[in-house]
């Protein structure tokens, strides 16, 4: 049985993604892994480059881009995840933009082995500037978490345990810490919480499928930490910039997390709020999406 199964979906960033697969396939230490890259309709020949320097690699090729969810999930079925007793003990969503160090495989199944009872884990991610990616260490956006992101408390409080709480920026960057969320440029997640929550919902094109995937697999027993003696390079939204899409997206996010996961005990004043707020963020096209009845993959 393999320890580490790690899926890279990639979306036209060809250099980036053959960088990654380098530093990938450099990796270090007692354990065994398997990478399987899905693309998503890429059009800048990623698929053919990785097949020309990486033929231990292997390729998927989506006819077309269904999203972050869909891709991933290609992958994890791919390596047997929700095929009890025949995938890997251990999978890893790694984003093409970012750049492991030799033994960060290694020491995050070693962390995972020794705390049975995680079933997530994410490094420390840090852009090029050396600064802390915040997103790798989160709060789920409930309405009042949401509230202090929206009105700009949390930027003008960010180590208030309060109304920092979304991006957990009251906590010393190099504390391991047990987090409701971490991100899904680096995502270590134990066989046997997959088997238990599910794959990723296919509801969210981008954004907010981490976020879902740590909720239901918080709910259903399991831990999730930050890890941060093994440190990650990320070179943050590579891809997502280049879509417009992206910051409709977020928000559409937002909505299918909050619906899915709190509107049905929220009370109609706060949830009259809620909904104004993602609309004043995500302007007139999120309408549609308000009206559309909620329907969810997992």
């Amino acid at each position: 049985m393999l320890d580490v199964g790690i899926v890279i979906l990639n979306w036209n960033t060809r250099d980036l993604l053959k960088r990654c697969l380098e530093t990938v396939l450099a990796s270090e230490g007692d354990f065994t892994y398997q990478v399987v890259v899905v693309d998503n309709h890429s059009s800048d020949g990623s698929a053919d480059m990785v097949r020309q320097y990486f033929p231990s690699v292997q390729v998927i090729e989506s006819g077309s881009n269904g999203g972050f969810s869909f891709g991933n999930n290609l992958g994890l079925r791919a390596l047997g995840f929700c095929e009890k007793n025949e995938a890997p003990r251990y999978a890893v969503l790694l984003n093409p933009d970012t750049e492991v160090p030799p033994h960060a495989f290694y020491e995050m199944t070693r962390f995972m082995d020794s705390r049975p009872e995680v079933g997530v884990a994410g490094p420390k991610l840090v852009l090029e500037d050396g600064s802390l990616d915040l997103a790798c260490r989160r709060s789920f956006p409930t309405p009042s978490v949401s509230f202090y992101r929206f009105s700009g408390l949390s930027k003008l409080f960010p180590n208030n345990p309060r109304f920092g709480r979304y991006n957990m920026t009251f906590v010393d960057p190099d504390q391991e810490i047990e987090v409701d969320s971490v991100v899904g440029a680096y995502m270590q997640v134990r066989r046997e919480a997959i088997e238990r929550a599910g794959l990723l919902d296919e509801t969210f094109f981008m954004y907010g499928e981490d976020l879902d995937w740590a909720y239901r697999i918080k709910k259903a027993g399991w831990k999730v930490f930050y890890h941060p003696q093994v440190v990650v390079k990320h070179v943050k939204r590579a891809a997502s910039r280049k879509s417009k899409k992206a910051q409709f997206e977020f928000q559409r996010a937002m909505l299918i997390f909050y619906r899915k996961h709190y509107q049905a005990t929220t009370p109609l004043w706060l949830h009259s709020l809620v909904i104004l707020g993602l609309l004043l963020k995500g302007g007139p096209s999120l309408w549609p999406e308000i009206r559309r009845p909620l329907s969810v993959s997992v």
